[in-house]
């Protein structure tokens, strides 16, 4: 993205981001599901308390 850290007026830095973004390549697609490396929670055991 370009960088708008030297623009002080706040809707000017809004139109040169949304232009880049215009401009930027479109990113490739996801090779593995979105959140697939979280931790996955197992299935509690019928009949046993959480606490």
């Amino acid at each position: 993205m370009a960088n708008t850290k030297s623009i002080t007026d706040k809707e000017e830095r809004k139109k040169v981001k949304r232009a880049a973004r215009k401009k930027a390549a479109p990113k490739a697609e996801r090779t593995t599901p979105r959140g697939s490396n979280k931790k996955k929670v197992r299935k509690l055991v019928r009949g046993q308390s959480k606490r």
